[in-house]
């Protein structure tokens, strides 16, 4: 417990020097990190948690159900995948197809769910990178907004590895305030992750996704 307190202490100092002036959303990134892991981590004051694997999220979900987490899924979605989302997850990160948005409606219907909704933003337009061109935006803004389980929140980023992200984050922030404008519900901007996340903040970011530099190195088996 001893690191992971020291990791949480020095991530919520660094999230209070970048910003004093709003709340900040952090979420654990829990993939491949162990169901005690994710135990110790609430036992410090973590609730949110977010997963990359359908199947590891619909796990974890089961096996803490008694400590009401909040689940972040923030992987690529396969469409196979959907039903499982729409069971266990309570936010969805990386939503960037039209044909997603009415599965996991109809799906979430099923279970009597609702879901906060961040369309995510390919601004570099890497290939290998999920997400959403910035002029294909409000499309799919406008899908999620009238599918009636599905609740548009705002948007995801992840940034191009390698490269100073100021410029990225900047845009995304611009992109963010336009759809704000557009859609009322729109009120979240996740992007910032281990490397970045002070800076992520200080372009406004309201909502960050730290693993390593808080969990520590997953798991390699």
């Amino acid at each position: 417990m001893t690191n992971l307190a020291h990791n949480l202490a020095h991530i919520q100092h660094e999230i209070q020097s970048s910003c004093s002036n709003r709340d900040i959303t952090l979420i654990a990134v829990s993939k491949k990190q162990s169901i005690e892991r994710i135990k110790t981590a609430h036992s410090l004051g973590l609730s949110h948690f977010g997963e990359n694997y359908a199947q590891e999220l619909e796990q974890k979900a089961e096996a803490l159900d008694s400590l009401s987490l909040v689940w972040h899924f923030m992987g690529p979605i396969q469409s196979n995948k959907t039903k499982i989302i729409a069971q266990h997850a309570h936010w969805v990160h990386s939503l960037d197809r039209l044909k997603i948005v009415t599965r996991l409606n109809e799906q979430a219907k099923d279970a009597n769910r609702q879901l906060q909704c961040l369309i995510q933003v390919n601004i570099d337009g890497e290939a290998q990178k999920g997400g959403v061109a910035p002029n294909e935006i409000t499309i799919l803004a406008e899908a999620i907004e009238q599918a009636p389980q599905l609740t548009l929140r705002g948007l995801m980023l992840i940034p191009e590895k390698a490269q100073d992200s100021s410029q990225t984050f900047a845009k995304c922030r611009e992109l963010f305030n336009t759809l704000a404008d557009q859609f009322t519900t729109v009120d979240t901007l996740s992007m910032g992750m281990s490397n970045d996340y002070a800076q992520a903040i200080q372009h406004g970011s309201t909502m960050v996704r730290i693993g390593t530099a808080l969990m520590g190195e997953r798991p390699t088996s």
